[in-house]
């Protein structure tokens, strides 16, 4: 597979979230705005890139029998960056996103990186598949968190698109209206997958 492939894969093809669905949790839960979705996306992605390169440098030295515990403390480093970061420079989206930016050490996108790939490839393969799973996952939250609050609120990033007093569907800010978006979207995709095959 050429670095190109490997790099672009997770936008659709192997998306996390709308084809392998894997990550669910953080996705329904923090997807209520495009904000949220972005914030989420861009910090998954950071940990993702991180923490595949240094598996991925380290993964000759790691014994077999701890493998996922040094996965998960590499990831927890990461994690820990991200999450005083966002609480220094990003406070609002530190509190809006809450205890999701910590849950991100033990989410299904980022093992399941750090075990099929990053533990068997080399560097550059492993920050190529990081950072293209990391925007697929990134792209695919800030449009359904777009859709959310653009039907539920009227609002795009927080801007209002229709003046004062929109109308709109509650549902789709609240938690049941992330599973009817997220699955409108699935299946979008999964329609253009199959034509395009």
């Amino acid at each position: 597979m050429s670095l190109l492939s490997e790099f672009t894969k997770g936008f659709l093809k192997e998306n996390p979230i709308l084809v392998l669905l894997i990550g669910m949790c953080p996705t329904l839960a923090v997807s209520s705005s495009a904000f949220n979705g972005l914030g989420m996306g861009l910090a998954a992605t950071f940990v993702l890139v991180c923490s595949n390169v240094v598996i991925s440098l380290l993964k000759n030295l790691i014994p077999d029998k701890v493998r996922i515990p040094a996965f998960i403390v590499i990831i927890a480093s990461f994690v820990t960056i991200v999450d005083l970061s966002m609480q220094a420079f990003t406070p609002e989206l530190a509190e809006s996103l809450g205890v999701f930016i910590p849950l991100i050490v033990v989410n299904c996108i980022i093992l399941a990186r750090a075990e099929a790939f990053a533990s068997k490839n080399g560097v550059g393969g492993s920050f190529l598949d990081g950072l293209g799973m990391g925007i697929g996952f990134a792209i695919a939250l800030t449009i359904l968190g777009g859709i959310r609050e653009i039907i539920g609120d009227g609002k795009f990033f927080g801007i209002p698109l229709f003046g004062e007093n929109p109308t709109t569907v509650l549902i789709f800010i609240l938690p049941p209206g992330a599973f009817v978006a997220l699955g409108l979207m699935i299946a979008f995709v999964n329609k253009f997958l199959k034509k395009a095959a």
